[in-house]
């Protein structure tokens, strides 16, 4: 997005919604927030015994025939269902229906990284069970990608343009970014953001190949980014859907309520390994608040990736600390309740900035005790810290080299 464009046309969010562990719906997933109750537990959904690592940031109090019609069920996977509820929630907090704008000014962009293992495994099951007669594996694939991508805008008549992301963990800003572009570029309103599970045991082997997820068994050490002893990542599962609109036609139509303004985004991808060069995240936090017309002395808050892998955390606090200074700007990492959510975490910390704007408190990043010095992280940890904010950076990392960040002001009408 050029700074021509950020003059032209303001992008704001007027709905908002969070399907996390710990917090199924905005409101309580922010009281969790705040008060420190973790969704991480044993993983109850499939047997462990197997496995090095046993938790989860699972979401334990979702019953989808409450949220959708029965005859979704059994042709979509966990993560679409939790994002068709939490889209449901999101239009009905900015209060659009399908009649509020003509359907061609309403556009879908969303992420997802891990969805269709749950799904996939099911028709393979199928498969195995009742004979390749009974549905084909491209049939398989090919009606998740169909559903994950389509039947939002299907369920809420949103014929503008659309689009599905992936970049793992930075994917769901990477949306949040694209649908701002989307609504510069003259499409009135956006629903965005990402959502992903993938605790079956297909998704659960995946997850864990890469090396990094943590197994420590204790859910209050596991994951505990920044902290001398961090041992890795807790995989979670949710997201959070927003409502992403162009401020004039938010206006016009008396939105209920404007969550705030998403004033800058960018996106940067690392160099090669042994180049020398170093990492693209701080670039993206400098070109995001570029973006956005504002100095690293603007900023609030940081909404930390916080990987929860040593050589990662140590190579984030060195581009928070370059850009900003030695414990130069308080910075927070709630996702330790969750877990890291892939293509889901982004947008709850996206959602989670705008709540902290609007009370004028930053929650703190749970379990964290022992932060090195060479850090020179001014880190929130034990209790929430009351402080207004006007401006946050919300910062994720994909893998492979994704990097992207998100700057979130108030509102200014």
């Amino acid at each position: 997005m050029s700074s021509t464009e950020n003059t032209r046309t303001r992008t704001v969010v007027t709905g908002v919604a969070v399907a996390a562990p710990g917090g199924l719906g905005t409101d309580e997933w922010w009281k969790s927030a705040l008060t420190g109750r973790s969704g991480i537990s044993a993983i109850t959904r499939f047997d462990t015994d197997r496995f090095p690592s046993r938790l989860a940031g699972q979401i334990l109090d979702f019953e989808a025939g409450d949220h959708l019609p029965s005859r979704l069920l059994p042709q979509t996977d966990v993560s679409t269902r939790y994002a068709l509820a939490a889209a449901d929630r999101a239009l009905a907090d900015a209060g659009v229906t399908p009649e509020t704008l003509p359907d061609y000014d309403m556009g879908v962009v969303t992420a997802n990284a891990l969805g269709g293992f749950d799904f996939t495994h099911r028709e393979f099951s199928k498969l195995w069970s009742q004979g390749p007669e009974f549905v084909s594996v491209y049939e398989s694939f090919a009606w998740f990608y169909a559903v994950n991508t389509g039947q939002i805008s299907i369920r809420n008549s949103m014929r503008g343009p659309s689009a599905a992301l992936v970049a793992e963990q930075a994917g769901g800003l990477d949306a949040i970014g694209h649908a701002c572009r989307t609504v510069r570029h003259g499409t009135k309103l956006v629903l965005s953001g990402g959502v992903d599970s993938a605790l079956d045991p297909w998704g659960w082997a995946s997850q864990l190949a890469g090396g990094l997820v943590s197994t420590d068994p204790d859910p209050a050490r596991a994951y505990r980014p920044f902290d001398a002893d961090a041992s890795g990542y807790v995989p979670g599962e949710g997201g959070a859907i927003l409502i992403v609109e162009d401020a004039a036609s938010a206006r016009e139509r008396s939105a209920r309520t404007v969550y705030g303004e998403i004033a800058g985004y960018a996106a940067t991808f690392d160099p090669k390994p042994g180049s020398g060069r170093p990492p693209g995240l701080r670039r993206a936090a400098e070109l995001a608040l570029e973006d956005a017309g504002l100095a690293p002395g603007d900023v609030d808050v940081v909404f930390a990736d916080a990987a929860g892998v040593p050589a990662l955390d140590r190579a984030e606090a060195e581009a928070i600390s370059g850009l900003f200074g030695a414990r130069g700007v308080p910075v927070t990492a709630p996702k330790a309740l969750t877990g890291r959510m892939y293509a889901g975490g982004g947008p709850v910390d996206v959602v989670t900035a705008l709540l902290a704007i609007r009370d004028g408190v930053v929650p703190p990043t749970p379990g964290t005790g022992d932060v090195p010095e060479e850090y020179g992280l001014d880190l929130v940890r034990g209790e929430p810290r009351e402080l207004p904010v006007s401006t946050a950076l919300v910062l994720a990392r994909g893998r492979w080299g994704f990097n992207s960040a998100v700057v979130l002001t108030a509102a200014t009408d």
